[in-house]
């Protein structure tokens, strides 16, 4: 009686799934309308005619869009079929930066441009991918020791801050919650996330980034697990050797330092402010000072999120794919700055995130539970004597 009941079920199951696929089609007639009616070949061609609206659709102007599309196009151009024509490459790399854009869903990307949900969530990360490796090594290279003596004189130059070799800090990018995956994701703020670690220079850039950390771990627990962290505790990263302060020979070498928050450490490489809010004027100088140029990291996050909006909704994506989409973003930040005038424009947008400001600011004097050597201890009261004598700025006091 069991075996008769299997092969009845077994056959309702054929007959419904037959049933099935009679109504699918092999290409939807909607699809079909791609080159007619799709957004890429209507829409997007008109907006080339106006460079700011086709800036705001993209995040690129059209120069900058085609620039990127000779870049990675080889590597994401695919051969048409027996079956059907391929989406071409201008196509597949318009789809992935609108969404990194605007984060909206695969679904929406789909029927905008006529293409099926499925091939959205197959270009998206595969171009994202593609980007970051065909301008990593022109945009993000691994810094040399000139490159790091360049962005100390950036951070001397712009921020008064002497023998320093980028601001750090980690970003939480909202994900949804993977599947199995316990509490690893689960972060400090209540959502699910992954991190993405930077090393930013003077000029907003991103020199080191490092994606996919576990949203439940602190910043300074994110550095010390990645390969920048490795890099740093074995020497291995091609530093500048000790040098001097500026005008301040009499007080010996000095080594080259990053700056961060209460998050991190106090390392001989790695300065994070005096704890506690009832300080000496002179600490409080010492915290300026640093606070000052670790905000060039705060106002790229700032300018990253403001720029592709992808971050500002939660990544319904696996962490790996999410991963992908956050590099592509961090590259082409650089891509941006780099191939249009932005200095100006990223002044404007700096002054357009009062609340990361004011946050930096206002986590200037929070205590940490992190403990110093002594040698850490001897380089922050070199750098706080400094601040307060030969490297003095006339406007310190008044920032207290």
């Amino acid at each position: 009686m069991d075996r008769r009941r299997r092969i009845i079920a077994v056959a309702m199951l054929y007959h419904r799934r037959c049933q099935r696929r009679r109504h699918r089609f092999w290409v939807h007639p909607i699809l079909l309308g791609r080159e007619t009616r799709g957004e890429f070949h209507r829409l997007i061609q008109e907006l080339r005619l106006d460079f700011l609206l086709f800036q705001r659709y993209f995040r690129l102007d059209t120069s900058q869009f085609d620039e990127l599309l000779v870049r990675v196009g080889p590597s994401i151009a695919r051969q048409d079929t027996s079956f059907r024509k391929a989406i071409g490459a201008s196509q597949r790399l318009a789809i992935c930066l609108r969404y990194l854009a605007t984060g909206d869903s695969f679904q929406t990307i789909s029927f905008s441009y006529r293409v099926g949900t499925a091939t959205v969530g197959r270009i998206v990360p595969e171009v994202a991918e593609a980007i970051f490796e065909c301008l990593l090594e022109e945009f993000m290279p691994q810094p040399t020791k000139e490159d790091w003596k360049s962005i100390a004189e950036g951070f001397q130059h712009r921020w008064n801050f002497p023998n320093c070799l980028g601001a750090i800090d980690g970003k939480h990018v909202v994900i949804q919650a993977p599947p199995n995956s316990g509490s690893y994701f689960y972060n400090y703020k209540g959502t699910f996330s992954i991190v993405l670690f930077a090393v930013v220079d003077a000029y907003y850039r991103f020199r080191v980034i490092d994606v996919g950390g576990y949203g439940r771990t602190s910043d300074g627990g994110i550095l010390s697990h990645s390969g920048f962290g490795e890099g740093l505790m074995s020497g291995t990263l091609d530093f500048p050797e000790d040098t001097e302060l500026p005008e301040a020979g009499h007080r010996g070498t000095i080594p080259y330092v990053l700056v961060g928050d209460e998050a991190f450490p106090l390392r001989r490489y790695l300065m994070r402010p005096f704890p506690g809010s009832n300080i000496p004027e002179e600490d409080r100088v010492f915290n300026y000072r640093l606070s000052r140029a670790r905000l060039t990291v705060e106002c790229s996050f700032g300018i990253l999120s403001s720029q592709w909006r992808m971050y500002r909704r939660v990544i319904y994506l696996s962490p790996e794919k999410v991963e992908l989409c956050v590099k592509a973003t961090c590259i082409l930040h650089n891509f941006l700055r780099i191939t249009s005038m932005m200095a100006t424009r990223g002044r404007q947008r700096t002054q357009e995130l009062p609340e990361e400001t004011a946050r930096a600011l206002s986590n200037v004097g929070r205590m940490g539970s992190n403990n110093a050597t002594r040698e850490a201890l001897r380089v922050r009261e070199a750098f706080r004597s400094y601040f307060n004598a030969e490297g003095a700025v006339p406007w310190q006091r008044q920032a207290l």
